[in-house]
């Protein structure tokens, strides 16, 4: 009983882990100036995919005029190849890879964290065999990966946000697993094991919430991935509508005409770039919150 009344009095005067916890750090990452611009593109392209299609003059699929005409008071950005106006697909293109990368992200996020943690905390044969498998995932290239998957079941939205999920699960795994490690060897897990603590409560209730940092910037750079990956796919040609308004299909359909009409393809190319530097600087503001970098300037 010493032992353990030793090891819990350790726990209470230590703090369990000197890493910023996830509400901290995000409130301390938008102090520097990288994460508000990144929020602000990511905030104008999220109100475009909610509010677009509000707020389009015409369908996603009406024709309004002449293929590849030029921008005109009928048409702002000109139409397309079959004649559809260019602004309206642009507004209307971007709820179906928001939704998808965001859903994809979230599975992903979900399996890879649990799957790391419980590596983690075993120690012993199941952390070997699971993260073999996640090496094995992550030896195959996740477009490859993704093309497959969808080549097998069919272009649908869920197979898509299975697949991306499924390619991002190993990175994540692998950054929740090294985070995890030393916590495990703290002394407050050892005091909670001793004192009988369930082990799926040391896992959730004090592994995770000190694993927060480096996994919250972790879904930052899969989300912008994700974007690009279903962006990719839809490209070349496997989306779950392709007659449907979405941007990857958008540059697809309208590249051949550039020199003509080249708004058909820069507008979503436009679109998907500023969602990708968005949550890219996003995600480097929490980075280096995380790790103190930029911190005296930012709290300026």
């Amino acid at each position: 009983m010493s032992q353990v009344s030793d090891w819990v009095a350790d726990a209470e005067i230590a703090p369990p882990l000197p890493a910023v916890r996830g509400t901290s750090l995000l409130r301390r990452s938008l102090k520097l100036w990288r994460t508000r611009i990144g929020l602000a593109l990511v905030g104008v392209i999220v109100l475009v995919a909610i509010v677009g299609p509000y707020l389009a003059p015409y369908g996603p699929s009406t024709p309004v005029g002449a293929p590849n005409s030029d921008p005109s008071s009928k048409a702002v950005l000109g139409t397309d190849y079959l004649g559809q106006d260019v602004l309206s697909r642009v507004l209307y293109g971007g709820r179906s890879i928001l939704v998808m990368a965001v859903l994809a992200t979230a599975l992903a996020l979900v399996v890879g964290t649990a799957i790391g943690l419980v590596a983690a905390y075993s120690r012993n044969a199941l952390d070997d065999t699971l993260m073999r498998g996640m090496d094995v995932l992550m030896a195959l290239p996740q477009i490859l990966l993704a093309l497959v998957a969808v080549a097998i079941v069919g272009a649908h939205a869920w197979v898509i946000v299975a697949a991306i999920a499924l390619t991002t699960v190993p990175r994540i795994a692998r950054v929740a697993r090294g985070a995890a490690q030393p916590v495990v060897e703290r002394d407050f897990i050892a005091a909670s094991e001793a004192m009988g603590v369930p082990r799926w409560r040391i896992v959730s209730g004090e592994l995770l919430p000190n694993c927060l940092g480096p996994l919250m910037v972790e879904a930052s750079l899969r989300l912008t991935y994700s974007i690009a990956l279903i962006a990719g796919l839809a490209y070349l040609g496997l989306s779950a509508n392709y007659n449907g308004a979405n941007w990857g299909t958008m540059i697809k359909q309208n590249q051949f005409v550039l020199a003509v009409q080249p708004w058909g393809a820069v507008g979503p190319i436009i679109a998907i770039a500023l969602l990708t530097m968005g949550t890219g600087l996003i995600g480097d503001g929490i980075a280096r919150t995380a790790a103190g970098i930029d911190r005296a300037r930012g709290e300026e």
